[in-house]
């Protein structure tokens, strides 16, 4: 397979993009940092606004959760909003608040389950830590990120000697007992505690006695990679759900002077239901979306007629086929890796999608000359759900639901096609630009 130049720079800038977020709270200051890079200025939502045409803007709320705008040249309440929508959490292990504790000689840092990981892929990897800290400041909270770009906690695994029907049954880990992480030998009698805050503490050239508390996320510190015959395939961690913050910002980032508002909406919390004040089945986009409409002299009815007007594409990763396990999927709508994006439906309504919107994504693609397939999954299993139904149905908004081929959704290494970066970003392009 030949993978063209820009296919492979694309795909390369989401490794980079990927590898520079290793948690929600680092994957919205990357895509901040982006922002800025391409003259988007930060509103707050404690300050009034005012906005004029072609301005480029971004909120952030919660740390973690982000959403950026370009107003357009025509009135909003004729063309409507253009949305986008992903999300920045992937499932995996969070510490608890009281996470170091002693066993034996060992300090071990108890965790909770984040969302629906497959635990068996923590195992024996260069595990390590990421997220933020709030520290004392002028008696006020202030939050600092933090980062451990090394190695520095591992959850081995039991030797097979110890666990003869591993390979037979599975790896099955007890979910409070065996997933400590282990983090080092007890040091001179200093409390389990006090050995961790220190290790934040330097990490961050804080006082320890300054740390409040953290909220820290536990990710793989192996690099981003190309793979397969012609490196036509990447690794990572977080594919699911970062390459599709990574196609919608590269997409708006790349939209000049649109006609048409265009949003984007980069959401935490999707892995564990999204009903938090800065998850997608929140008030945020919709907080927001009135707020553009307040702050281009609209009222409300010339809102609603924008909302009318509007059109929200949600993006999140899909399953493509793995011939290993073929019983695993619906016979006539696999989907393949490379092959362009995948327009979801299921008649239950855990995905967004009807006729109408996805033969308007189906157009899309056909301008962007992208190939598209179509995802159903199999009838006899439980079908996941994206943000697409809970903001069609808050906000009031026509709506598709797509995403990239991937394998090993869930896993702390997930693989995906170079091919589909491109595609994505390109169907969104025209959709910022045409539609």
């Amino acid at each position: 397979m030949t993978i063209p130049p820009e296919a492979r720079s694309n795909a390369q800038d989401l490794l980079d993009f990927i590898d520079a977020s290793p948690s929600p709270w680092h994957a919205v200051a990357t895509i901040e940092s982006r922002l800025q890079d391409h003259g988007f200025s930060r509103l707050h939502e404690e300050d009034r606004w005012s906005l004029k045409a072609n301005a480029k803007h971004y909120v952030v709320r919660g740390d973690s959760s982000l959403i950026c705008f370009m107003t357009g040249r025509k009135p909003l309440d004729e063309t409507g909003f253009r949305i986008f929508g992903a999300h920045t959490d992937s499932p995996g292990l969070r510490l608890k608040p009281k996470a170091p504790h002693a066993a034996e000689n060992m300090s071990r840092l108890g965790v909770e389950i984040y969302g629906g990981p497959i635990l068996a892929t923590f195992t024996d990897r260069d595990l390590s830590l990421a997220g933020r800290i709030n520290i004392r400041h002028e008696n006020a909270a202030q939050t600092r990120l933090i980062h451990f770009e090394r190695p520095l906690v591992r959850l081995p695994n039991l030797a097979i000697h110890m666990n003869r029907n591993v390979n037979e049954e599975g790896l099955k880990l007890d979910k409070q007992t065996e997933l400590p992480l282990l983090l080092g030998n007890l040091v001179d009698a200093l409390p389990p505690r006090e050995q961790f805050i220190t290790l934040l503490a330097r990490e961050t050239d804080v006082a320890a006695a300054d740390i409040v508390n953290w909220e820290l996320n536990v990710y793989d510190t192996q690099k981003g990679v190309f793979w397969g015959a012609d490196e036509e395939f990447i690794a990572n961690s977080q594919l699911d759900n970062l390459a599709s913050c990574h196609a919608g910002l590269s997409a708006l980032l790349r939209t000049q002077e649109p006609e048409q508002t265009c949003v984007c909406g980069f959401f935490d919390h999707e892995e564990i239901g999204s009903e938090s004040a800065k998850g997608a089945d929140g008030s945020f986009l919709s907080d927001i979306s009135e707020r553009i409409a307040r702050a281009s002299s609209l009222d409300w009815e010339g809102y609603k007629q924008a909302l009318a007007r509007s059109f929200f594409i949600s993006a999140d990763m899909a399953h493509a086929y793995q011939p290993n396990f073929p019983s695993a999927y619906e016979p006539i709508h696999q989907i393949r890796v490379n092959a362009g994006p995948a327009i979801k439906t299921n008649v239950n309504q855990r995905y967004a999608t009807d006729s109408l919107s996805e033969a308007k994504f189906i157009s899309l693609c056909e301008m962007a000359s992208v190939p598209f397939q179509q995802y159903v999954h199999r009838t006899d299993l439980g079908c996941g759900s994206t943000i697409g139904p809970m903001i069609s149905a808050r906000i009031g908004v026509h709506s598709v639901d797509v995403g990239s081929p991937m394998w090993a959704m869930h896993s702390i290494r997930e693989s995906a096609g170079v091919l589909d970066v491109t595609y994505m970003i390109q169907v969104l392009r025209m959709f910022f630009g045409c539609l």
